[in-house]
């Protein structure tokens, strides 16, 4: 008897295990709750640690594909619309431009109305004194410049929103849990064997049907069950500036290349991106070649970027499926943004479902299908109902948004003596109590990184410097943390935004860096924790 089989438990019958926490699993989920199925959906990780939270949060209107990809344009410009209606509290609605610039190639700008038109894709073209007074800070160099219909969407809201009304319709979400085996006989697997990566406990489930959403991941998830998902990685790094530079969503009118997207986040912007293979989605970090080169590509669209403070950088793995390529690094955009939903039934598989690929605003209609097809199998015969019932605003959500901590603060939602916390974010005790709760109640421990992913804690200028240690403060105060249990915590949390802040290391953010490291190792001597292998803090 193996150690896992020694620790097994009395099996869970479960409908549906989804496997993936992003946004496209969480809206899985939720399509399949009120459809009337339960479902069990784990996350090795948290909430959208994937590529879920590792993209510029665009809302697509189509228009950056209607040269190379009709199909995906036209997927984005209906998912978009449906979105503006059901999803509308996620949602920055603050339109977009795609802007030539001297040099780019003038054929593509002059077919660029007429794709749009053959694709039922709004635009509309404005003279240079027009889009200037409406983006004042775009650059004398520009061109051409045509409006559409782009918008920005908040991913983590998205996520958190679908989670919490999943869980309100009696399904189960539960994060830090890994697939580790499945039990297969003949042609269905009867058994999926997870693991608790915090206390390393075993148990198994005994799904009717298994849902691989893992993005990245779904090849290694579909292997567990002896069929293949062949994917391609590509890395895409994105850089986030301290202030909101433009009104929309600016795009640069060529085929897409790198450093061509600035996308409004709430109180930031958020530009991008590269596309370079990468062999291992779990190895990935920008890099300052990435950061000089996006930074120098963005300026000519906005040539305030080339002076703004970044306040860090990211990267993300987008699961590309379809194509085999060289190993190495390479340019993958011509590879579809379309998604792919494969029944595994030609591999001899008859309760496993892959769904991968595709891009934030198709994420919908990818759940709708996914969903269509589990219910077809258990014999559901209920519509989707994504379509028709808005998606709840909750606290959950509202907690992830840019700008918040200010507004609620103004308005005194919170009560009596509240001190800040963050004050980046205005983040006070009130807030990461009533987290810290919310946690609780799905079985996990609030903690610096648990707190982070669930608001802006630790996102604004001076990532985690101040802010760490008056929330480490606050947890042993209200008997969440005792012992040496915080140095763990505040070691991962900062390690996590010093990886983030290496690539812009240069003007304020250099300073800035300087006196987190001046804070955290002169005065509280962290580095003395710091045992081989970590990130030097």
């Amino acid at each position: 008897m193996t150690p896992l089989e020694k620790t097994r438990m009395k099996s869970q019958d479960v409908d549906v295990l989804i496997i993936g926490g992003g946004v496209t699993g969480t809206g899985i989920a939720r399509d399949l709750a009120l459809r009337g199925v339960t479902s069990l959906l784990v996350e090795k990780s948290d909430i959208n640690a994937g590529a879920s939270g590792g993209n510029h949060g665009l809302l697509h209107s189509g228009a950056r594909y209607v040269a190379k990809d009709a199909h995906s344009a036209r997927e984005c410009r209906s998912e978009g619309m449906i979105l503006k209606q059901m999803a509308a509290h996620c949602i920055d609605d603050c339109s977009g431009f795609f802007v030539g610039v001297k040099g780019d190639d003038e054929a593509y700008i002059a077919d660029f109305p007429e794709r749009c038109r053959e694709n039922g894709i709004f635009s509309r073209s404005l003279s240079l004194a027009e889009a200037r007074e409406l983006e004042p800070s775009l650059s004398k160099d520009i061109i051409a410049v045509h409006q559409v219909a782009d918008a920005a969407i908040d991913p983590f809201m998205l996520s958190r929103e679908n989670a919490a009304d999943t869980n309100r319709l009696g399904s189960s979400i539960v994060c830090h849990t890994r697939l580790i085996r499945f039990d297969r006989d003949g042609r269905r697997i009867v058994r999926a064997w997870l693991e608790d990566t915090r206390t390393s406990r075993t148990f198994c489930v005994e799904p009717c049907q298994v849902i691989n959403a893992a993005g990245s991941w779904a090849g290694q998830v579909a292997s567990l069950a002896g069929v293949s998902v062949p994917l391609v990685y590509s890395k895409g790094t994105l850089l986030v500036t301290q202030m909101r530079m433009t009104q929309g969503v600016i795009n640069r009118l060529r085929p897409p290349s790198d450093g061509d997207i600035l996308v409004p986040g709430g109180t930031v912007s958020i530009l991008g991106t590269t596309s370079i293979r990468v062999e291992d989605p779990d190895r990935i970090c920008p890099t300052v070649a990435e950061t000089d080169h996006i930074v120098a590509q963005g300026a000519m669209m906005v040539p305030g970027l080339e002076k703004v403070r970044y306040i860090r950088a990211y990267s993300g793995v987008r699961p590309l499926a379809g194509k085999n390529g060289k190993k190495g690094c390479g340019d993958d955009r011509d590879v579809s943004r379309g998604f792919v939903l494969e029944s595994h039934e030609k591999q001899g598989l008859d309760n496993l479902i892959t769904i991968t690929g595709g891009k934030l605003t198709t994420f919908r209609l990818m759940a709708e299908k996914a969903s269509d097809l589990v219910c077809a199998r258990i014999g559901n015969t209920r519509p989707c109902l994504t379509l028709t019932h808005p998606l709840p605003s909750t606290m959950a959500g509202r907690w992830t948004e840019p700008g918040a901590g200010p507004r609620y603060w103004m308005q005194k939602k919170h009560k009596g003596r509240d001190r800040i916390l963050c004050e980046c974010e205005m983040i006070s005790e009130k807030t990461v109590d009533d987290i810290s709760d919310a946690l609780r109640k799905t079985g996990e421990q609030p903690g610096l990184l648990a707190l982070g992913n669930r608001s802006r804690l630790g996102k604004g200028p001076c990532q985690g410097a101040f802010c760490s240690a008056r929330v480490l403060a606050h947890l042993y105060d209200n008997k969440t943390l005792s012992g040496t249990d915080g140095i763990l915590e505040i070691k991962s949390f900062l390690s996590e935004r010093w990886k983030g802040q290496q690539p812009v290391f240069w003007g304020d953010q250099l300073i800035q860096a300087e006196l987190t490291e001046a804070v955290h190792c002169g005065l509280f001597d962290l580095e003395r924790f710091c045992g081989k292998g970590d990130h030097d803090i």
